[in-house]
């Protein structure tokens, strides 16, 4: 397993995509208190909130006044998700992390019912954006690919067509005066698989062999650690996760779609195989089982109903010792 990364970066999801993907409204009071649990796992970044139109994400509307209430820890980079530009001017007037970036949907489709644009006309917006970054000379590193592995409503897509995808991203940042480090591919209804995550990343390494790759997984077909692993395999070191296996999109047309792969389950899967995560095990299983009351139900991460290993191994030296 030399070809296996060091060390990996796993970002939380949880609170954003976990709670705006939600079908009742969750207390302020709880989500704060969800993302200060988090804090103490070893996370250096934790998305807390989206700053989207509260008629399409209701569970959404609270997003300033969950925002003001997070007691922050110095270390850490509490960020926020924008999708246009009216969603970043509220998150620039925010006290959270505001990440420059460019976002480029891969099926049209999709980007019509996820942010309620053509991906033309998207592209026209993010030109706004992009000229908000430079006049207040914040950095743009990252392309960010919606869907990329495939969508649920115009079914699979071509590597040719993600493979566009990423040049147009690169070419809207070079206009904007910025040049991206890396491509995130993110999977938002589920298709990705560990074939097509080789077959993508190859691809985009083929041609753009200097970009960095991150990968934003969901589990909705029971493939996510699988094609997580696929990319750990070809030495990808930053993925998105979601405690306890929060999530789902409400733009995927899939019924009950999972969320991203599970933080403390992918955590787990990295530790064992000697990648180092930063993350505290034990705490985060704690903080998975809060998820599930603060959300009145049953959410699909293993680990904090197997545990670890390494407690699994104590308790059954304690039996063969009684």
């Amino acid at each position: 397993m030399s070809d296996l990364p060091k060390r990996v970066t796993i970002d939380e999801e949880g609170p954003r995509e976990g709670f705006q993907s939600e079908k009742k409204m969750i207390p302020v009071a709880d989500k704060v208190r969800l993302i200060e649990a988090l804090a103490e796992t070893g996370l250096s970044r934790i998305a807390c909130v989206s700053y989207v139109n509260p008629k399409r994400v209701p569970t959404m509307a609270d997003a300033e006044e969950v925002a003001a209430a997070i007691r922050q820890k110095p270390a850490i980079q509490y960020s926020a998700l924008w999708l246009n530009q009216q969603g970043l001017e509220r998150a620039l007037r925010g006290p959270l992390h505001v990440d420059g970036g460019v976002r480029v949907t891969a099926s049209d489709t999709f980007s019509r019912k996820n942010i309620g644009k053509s991906v033309p006309d998207a592209m026209l917006e993010q030109r706004m954006s992009l000229n908000t970054f430079k006049d207040r000379g914040m950095p743009v590193e990252w392309g960010i690919i919606l869907g990329a592995f495939g969508c649920n409503y115009e079914g699979e897509l071509s590597t040719e067509l993600i493979l566009q995808r990423v040049q147009l991203a690169l070419d809207e940042a070079e206009l904007a005066g910025f040049t991206l480090k890396g491509i995130k591919l993110t999977d938002a209804m589920g298709w990705a698989t560990p074939l097509s995550v080789e077959r993508l990343i190859g691809a985009i390494r083929s041609k753009w062999s200097e970009l960095e790759i991150a990968l934003h997984l969901h589990d909705t077909r029971g493939t996510g650690l699988a094609s997580a692993y696929a990319g750990l395999r070809l030495g990808v070191t930053k993925f998105d996760a979601s405690v306890a296996g929060l999530g789902g999109c409400p733009f995927a047309a899939t019924d009950g779609a999972a969320g991203n792969i599970c933080t403390e389950d992918f955590a787990f899967l990295c530790e064992e195989m000697g990648i180092e995560t930063g993350l505290d095990l034990e705490r985060l299983i704690d903080v998975a089982r809060l998820a599930e009351q603060v959300v009145g139900r049953q959410l699909p991460g293993h680990l904090m109903r197997g545990g670890t290993l390494k407690a699994a191994k104590e308790k059954a030296n304690r039996r063969a010792a009684a």
